[in-house]
């Protein structure tokens, strides 16, 4: 049975690793409209899950709080329902992964989920 959950230790918080990914060091990268994904190795990380993420949709593109906050759910959602799919049965390190929001408008879930599919397909299968 798949674990749909998704619990504290899979977010990325770590100040260090998400400046790391913004900076674009040792890190891929690819768009699936309206998202863009950032990923990379952590060797670093020794606790929490061996995949962590970060949804971001910035103030530039969407202005109300309210369709931010919507579209970071529909990210979290489209991850949650998706990751298990994709995952490999093992990792040669912990990885962390940014999905930054590029639409200037708020998208329909199944626009995000596509894009969510398309990005986990290539990040995992490389």
């Amino acid at each position: 049975m798949n674990d749909y959950r998704l619990p504290k230790p899979s977010k990325l918080s770590s100040q260090t690793a998400i400046d790391r990914l913004f900076a674009q060091k040792d890190t891929q990268g690819a768009l699936a409209y309206p998202l863009r994904a950032v990923w990379g190795d952590n060797e670093q990380r020794f606790r929490g899950d061996a995949v962590q993420f970060l949804a971001s949709v910035p103030k530039k593109r969407l202005r109300h709080a309210v369709d931010r906050v919507m579209m970071r759910r529909r990210i979290r959602e489209a991850y949650r329902l998706n990751r298990q799919k994709y995952f490999p049965e093992s990792l040669s390190a912990p990885r962390d992964i940014l999905f930054v929001y590029v639409s200037n408008t708020p998208e329909p879930y199944f626009k995000v989920e596509a894009a969510m599919k398309r990005l986990l397909h290539k990040i995992f299968r490389k």
